[in-house]
């Protein structure tokens, strides 16, 4: 899960931050700064993505116009998330923790990482199960109409994919054209755990995806705990 900086959002001839009248409202401000990918399974649906609240509007009512209530979701994330109730320290959040951290990819699945602590597993479990990340075929509430996992699967081919190409021609243009690839396809995650070995490919992801936040890697590339965060 992509570790996130939400940023604000201002008008554009005052730049006074905005009070919204519609929480919809809220959404292209959401696109340019963290990019149309679902906050939760990373994947790009473009028009698809809807304002999501963190602490959903039907329990917590006060909190629907609230800008740092807001994220980006897909149909699926939203739908499940949606028929919970929040207790924020339940959960890794991709604004406020290293969410990098909390898992690890292979091959479409998305799995605990073994280096967390007991306590850490436990809200990374959470974490999988808020939004259905888990749900592959063989699970109790698997869905056909989900393919996310699936979708996972196909872009984890595109990485390794890419990652070999570049082994037989590393030049420039080749790099750009895999960050191009990387930013079309989404699950930034993803292209992340295939380049880990790359150092020069993990800036430029980093730096390619809208609003990611860079203070998730120490100087030499190491994952670290977000300042600030609870992971």
């Amino acid at each position: 899960m992509r570790p996130v900086i939400r940023g604000e959002a201002k008008d554009e001839n005052t730049g006074n931050s905005i009070n919204f009248q519609k929480y919809g409202d809220a959404k292209p401000y959401l696109l340019e700064n963290i990019g149309e990918y679902c906050s939760y399974c990373e994947r790009k649906v473009n028009n698809l993505l809807a304002v999501e609240h963190i602490k959903p509007k039907e329990y917590y009512p006060a909190l629907e116009l609230v800008w740092d209530n807001f994220l980006l979701a897909c149909t699926n994330c939203n739908s499940i998330k949606g028929q919970k109730t929040i207790n924020l320290s339940d959960y890794f959040w991709c604004d406020h923790d290293n969410t990098f951290l909390a898992f690890t990819y292979a091959n479409g699945l998305i799995k605990i990482n073994d280096n967390l602590t007991e306590t850490q597993k436990e809200i990374s479990q959470k974490t999988i199960e808020l939004t259905g990340l888990d749900r592959v075929p063989g699970h109790p509430n698997y869905s056909r109409k989900d393919q996310r996992w699936k979708e996972r699967q196909d872009k984890w081919g595109k990485a390794q994919r890419a990652y070999n190409n570049l082994q037989k021609n590393d030049i420039e243009e080749q790099r750009q054209t895999i960050i191009d690839l990387a930013l079309e396809s989404g699950f930034w995650s993803i292209w992340m755990t295939v380049f880990r070995d790359d150092k020069d490919m993990l800036e430029r992801f980093i730096k390619a995806f809208p609003g990611t936040c860079q203070d998730f890697f120490d100087q030499d590339f190491n994952v670290v705990p977000r300042p600030g965060g609870a992971l």
